[in-house]
């Protein structure tokens, strides 16, 4: 059964709803959603997000300079956090060789995507991102943040980044490793993102191959674009060498602590 939500104009949303722990409990439908933004959301989805998900908190992972420049829609009585949780290196890394007109014209970034996908640099650029967000201190903190936040919505929550798939991804991993959910659980989660972006990441792989283009810069395309799980799996065991284990992480690193895990789980689990 498909998790996603059907709406108009925001991106790769779904419920957490019907997800399982490794002790078979299953967390609650329509109170916890993951998304892209919510800059572009219609009336009819803010209907929605109101109606069928009493939404009353959104947790926004984007820096400051890009959610100012596509700020979220507000939603009379919900409650908006931002949190932001990518290292001032990586968006650094991520704006440098391109102009202000490319960032700002999304043909001339799907343009730039290409020709970057062949470049070792944009390519390590790229399998650094979860280590740099995993390991950086005012991540951690933010992260926690989300979770207590969570403890403490009266209603349903969404979190969201840009195109709700990496940071909103992560977010998601250590929500569920508070839950209880194993590591299959929580990777296959983190891969439904391509589910969702699989025809755009095909279209650029096929301008990628046409000019020239080899594996690595494909698997470049898929972590614009998509997600790469692959470099997923390496930001887990990241965790594990350097953290112990994800439940570790959570409570040492985040400081959402085994107490906080166990009323998170009286909260949202059935």
């Amino acid at each position: 059964m498909s998790r996603f939500i059907k709406f108009e104009a925001v991106e790769n949303a779904r419920d957490m709803g019907g997800l399982e722990t490794a002790h078979g409990h299953m967390i609650r439908s329509g109170v916890l959603l993951r998304s892209g933004n919510l800059s572009r959301a219609t009336d009819a989805d803010v209907a929605i997000l109101r109606g069928q998900f009493n939404l009353t908190d959104v947790f926004d992972f984007r820096f400051d300079k890009e959610a100012a420049a596509d700020p979220d829609r507000r939603i009379p009585g919900v409650r908006y956090t931002s949190l932001p949780t990518l290292p001032l290196e990586m968006i650094q890394g991520f704006s440098s060789g391109r102009s202000d007109a490319e960032q700002e014209n999304s043909r001339d970034f799907v343009a730039s995507l290409v020709r970057y996908a062949s470049v070792p640099q944009a390519q390590a650029l790229a399998r650094r991102l979860y280590p740099s967000i995993i390991s950086s201190p005012v991540s951690q903190r933010h992260y926690g943040e989300f979770l207590r936040g969570l403890l403490y919505a009266p209603g349903g929550s969404l979190w969201h980044c840009s195109q709700g798939k990496d940071r909103a991804g992560l977010a998601s991993a250590f929500l569920l490793a508070a839950l209880g959910a194993d590591e299959e659980t929580i990777i296959a989660d983190f891969d439904e993102s391509n589910t969702y972006y699989d025809p755009y990441v095909e279209q650029l792989s096929a301008k990628v191959r046409f000019t020239g283009g080899d594996d690595d810069a494909i698997d470049f395309i898929r972590a614009m674009v998509g997600v790469s799980v692959k470099n997923f799996r390496a930001g887990l065991e990241l965790i594990d060498s350097c953290y112990g284990s994800l439940s570790s992480y959570v409570q040492n690193q985040l400081g959402f602590t085994a107490p906080e895990c166990a009323r998170l789980r009286e909260r949202y689990l059935e």
